[in-house]
């Protein structure tokens, strides 16, 4: 039942090219920074991502995007990041575009054992109708596109059939966590990570704060300790490198 890793380095050891990994976090909010640069340090790549976005330039996720060290992104959000941009446009990145709730979901579902739904979002667009680029060419066409959805009535409303999403590998952030895998998120970084945590095959959670086994009240826990199978504890340093994406003061 002690989940706990020496270190980074040793959680996501096993971790190998062509992985699918779903990441936590919310721009730079919650994001597993400590087991990305682990990632990064390991020299793995052809990674299929599934997060909500990609980090920005330099920070999150887009340490390894800049590295070349991923392959597809399946997100909701794409602003902030320049280098993102260039990829995808440059046909170096496939990029699965998917409307926000339905990506929450889709990574709940999978975590839950739903293989799919039906949503609304983004009924009579291309995300049901198919056409998004999902790559481009070098030329700037579109080399590979989203297929068409499965669409059906519900009491008269149309609703578009989505899949859940399980990966190899989830990455996630916490506040505090036991040794059992037992944990809880502070404010912000509550947002997509309990829902990667879910869809992982392998979760890895690295705590700001690591306790003992109760410790945690049960009414507490945001996630419990059967869908976390490793544990890094942070140290002082690295629980306190928390960056703003974009810092506004009064004049």
């Amino acid at each position: 039942m002690n989940k706990v890793r020496a270190d980074a380095a040793e959680a996501v050891a096993d971790i190998s090219d062509g992985a699918s990994i779903a990441v936590g976090g919310f721009g730079l909010s919650g994001v597993p920074e400590t087991l990305i640069r682990a990632l990064y340090d390991r020299g793995t790549t052809g990674l299929n991502v599934v997060s909500n976005n990609c980090g920005v330039d330099g920070r999150g996720l887009g340490v390894l995007l800049s590295a070349g060290r991923i392959a597809r992104v399946t997100g909701s959000y794409v602003g902030e990041n320049k280098e993102f941009a260039r990829q995808y446009l440059g046909g170096e990145l496939e990029v699965e575009l998917t409307p926000q709730g339905t990506l929450a979901e889709r990574l709940r579902a999978g975590g839950a054992g739903i293989p799919a739904f039906y949503t609304p979002a983004g009924v009579g667009t291309q995300v049901a109708n198919g056409g998004l680029p999902w790559r481009y060419a070098a030329d700037g066409t579109v080399a590979v596109a989203s297929p068409p959805k499965e669409t059906r009535d519900f009491a008269g409303r149309a609703h578009v059939l989505e899949h859940g999403i399980t990966t190899d590998f989830a990455l996630v952030r916490a506040w505090r966590g036991d040794r059992h895998g037992n944990l809880l998120f502070r404010r912000a970084a509550a947002n997509f990570n309990p829902l990667a945590a879910m869809a992982g095959r392998v979760t890895v959670a690295e705590v700001e704060e690591l306790v003992e086994p109760g410790a945690l009240g049960p009414e507490d826990i945001h996630l419990p300790g059967i869908y976390v199978q490793r544990i890094v504890a942070l140290t002082a340093e690295q629980a306190a490198d928390k960056q703003i994406e974009k810092r506004t003061v009064r004049a």
